[in-house]
C-alpha cells in the first residue's frame, strides 16, 4: 500500500481502483455531487418532472429511459453510477460509487439498499493513515433486491436474482436464484 513514489493524484488513484487517501480534491467532488443530490430532490418534490429527471442525469453517470430514483438519494460521487432503462429505486438508496456502479435495466431495487464499493485496510496502521479502495458493483437485468439489501464491494448480482430484504451480499450472486440472509445465500432457483 505505499505510495511515496506515485504521482498520480489521490482521485487518478481512485479512478485507477488503488489505495488512495482523502484529500481537498476529492472531498470536492464528493460536496459538489451532494449539492447535485440535494437539487435533484427539491426538484422531484416538485411538479416539473423533465427538470428533476434532467437533475438526475446531472448527477449520475447514466439514466436509461424511463429510469427512475426516489429521493432521498445519498452519493460519494454520483457521476460512478449508471441506471438501466425502466429500473426503479424506492427512497434512501446509499451508492458509495468510489468504484463504478452499473444497474441493469428493469430493476427494482427497495427502499434503504446500500451499495458499498469502498474497502478499507483491515491492517490497523494503513487504516489509522484513513486508505481507501475501492471494488466495482454490478447488478445484472431483472434484479429485486427487497428493502436494506447491503450489496458489497466488488460483487456481481446474474440477471434476474431476487435478493430478499434486509441481505447482506459479499460474494457474487448467479442469474436466476433467491438469495436471503446474512451472509446472502441462495435458497431457490427461479
Amino acid at each position: 500500500m505505499p505510495m511515496s513514489e506515485d504521482t498520480r493524484s489521490q482521485y487518478e488513484r481512485v479512478l485507477a481502483g488503488d489505495w488512495y487517501e482523502g484529500d481537498a480534491e476529492i472531498a470536492a467532488l464528493t460536496r459538489a455531487a451532494q449539492g447535485r443530490a440535494e437539487r435533484f430532490a427539491e426538484l422531484a418534490r416538485g411538479d416539473d418532472e423533465a427538470a428533476a429527471l434532467e437533475a438526475l442525469r446531472d448527477l449520475l453517470g447514466s439514466v436509461g429511459e424511463g429510469g427512475w430514483i426516489r429521493p432521498p438519494l445519498y452519493v460519494d460521487f454520483g457521476r460512478h453510477t449508471h441506471i438501466g432503462a425502466r429500473t426503479f429505486v424506492n427512497f434512501g438508496l446509499v451508492l458509495l460509487d468510489v468504484a463504478p456502479i452499473r444497474i441493469g435495466e428493469d430493476c427494482q431495487i427497495g427502499p434503504n439498499v446500500q451499495l458499498l464499493t469502498p474497502i478499507h485496510p483491515v491492517e490497523p496502521e494503513p487504516r489509522r493513515a484513513k486508505l481507501e479502495s475501492a471494488e466495482p458493483i454490478t447488478i445484472g437485468d431483472n434484479v429485486w433486491l427487497g428493502g436494506g439489501v447491503i450489496v458489497c464491494p466488488g460483487v456481481t448480482i446474474g440477471d434476474n436474482t431476487v435478493v430478499g430484504a434486509g441481505a447482506v451480499v459479499t460474494k457474487d450472486l448467479p442469474a436466476n436464484v433467491v438469495a436471503v440472509g446474512n451472509p446472502a445465500r441462495v435458497i431457490k432457483e427461479i
